[in-house]
């Protein structure tokens, strides 16, 4: 498996492997913006996309994974794991942040696994489901 910076080239293939882009317009927009910006990096086998993740610095100017997404056929072979472990020695600060819904405990235990530390939660974004917050040092 590779990981690299993903190219405008490659937003169509990983549209393809979101599963909330198939059916939402604006995700397959937001996908095509962050290869345009060179935010996204992309797990890739033999040329084909089986995951992606966005790395910036808008969450007070600290690393932050935006998105992580692996392909629904690909789930559970470590490339969740191998996304976060490339984005967290990319990040050019030394605290990296992430969030998901307290709902979505596979997306926990992968961030746990990963050695993440619950860092708090914001409500009110999701009716009924907080944002739960996560952090690691940087590999810097």
């Amino acid at each position: 498996m590779r990981i690299r910076l993903a190219t405008e080239n490659d937003a169509i293939s990983l549209i393809t492997i979101d599963s909330v882009a198939t059916h939402q317009p604006k995700r397959a927009a937001q996908i095509r913006s962050w290869c345009a910006q060179s935010v996204c990096y992309i797990a890739e086998q033999q040329g084909i996309a089986m995951g992606y993740g966005v790395l910036n610095y808008h969450f007070f100017g600290c690393g932050f994974i935006e998105m992580l997404m692996v392909g629904e056929h690909y789930r559970r072979r470590g490339i969740g794991l191998a996304l976060i472990a490339a984005l967290r020695s990319r990040c050019q600060h030394p605290k990296l942040f992430t969030s998901t819904n307290r709902s979505n405990l596979p997306m926990q235990r992968l961030l746990l696994n990963a050695g993440f530390i619950a860092s708090g939660q914001v409500d009110n974004l999701d009716d009924g489901d907080p944002e739960a917050i996560f952090f690691i040092p940087a590999l810097t």
